[in-house]
């Protein structure tokens, strides 16, 4: 199989979303970092005129995509239909799996982004704003909580790409969410640490935490 290429960005959670999936399923691929200066501009904007990361190019399939949960979908459904090694076969724990997937999209993603925005990057503390988006960070949680309460997994008995889909973006939810979150909800602190025990979360959070090293340390030079 030829590699996958993945345009990513050292920072950005969605592009290591798409990178663990790739871990998961033992696909090989090779990431190029795009800044956000390049993502608004040709040649990027000729695989991804949304401008923004991640995309991928599949050489096996022709296929390019572009917009995180779809590339998931597309994964799961060319690398994971024969083995289901992070998805199920049963009709009904199929959708809910996808069911999850456009939460974490439509839900866990931007409420995260605004809040980490507004504390880290916006010249303005405007605490109007920030206390809007760390209440629906908390809220996101508390959805979670309500169903990891009850079972360890978000569908059926087995860690899916339902579960693996909230990790990049969960790593900053006690930074940004505040530091008594997993005080708040003991269960999503439990499901993380249950997740960040596969050596393929393990590898993805490491990598994304030594490109982040370097580019702060070229930063310095």
């Amino acid at each position: 199989m030829k590699p996958i290429a993945l345009y990513s960005h050292q920072y950005g959670p969605n592009p290591w979303k798409v990178a663990l999936i790739l871990e998961e399923l033992n696909i090989p691929y090779e990431t190029t970092f795009v800044d956000f200066a390049s993502v608004k501009q040709e040649p990027f904007t000729l695989l991804n005129p949304n401008g923004r990361l991640p995309a991928i190019e599949d050489p096996n399939t022709g296929i390019k995509l572009w917009e995180s949960g779809a590339i998931v979908e597309y994964l799961i459904d060319q690398y994971d239909s024969t083995e289901h090694k992070i998805s199920h076969t049963s009709t009904p724990e199929t959708y809910f799996t996808k069911q999850w997937l456009f939460f974490q999209v439509s839900g866990q993603a931007p409420y995260y982004g605004q809040a980490s925005w507004f504390q880290r990057m916006h010249p303005e503390k405007v605490e109007s704003v920030i206390d809007r988006y760390v209440n629906e960070m908390r809220r996101i949680n508390a959805v979670l909580e309500s169903v990891l309460s009850t079972r360890d997994w978000l569908v059926g008995d087995k860690c899916t790409y339902a579960d693996l889909s909230f990790v990049a973006w969960q790593r900053w939810a006690p930074k940004y969410g505040g530091d008594d979150l997993y005080e708040k909800y003991p269960h999503v602190g439990a499901w993380m640490k249950r997740m960040e025990a596969r050596p393929t979360v393990r590898k993805t959070l490491e990598d994304q935490d030594r490109a982040i090293a370097e580019v702060e340390a070229a930063a310095k030079k």
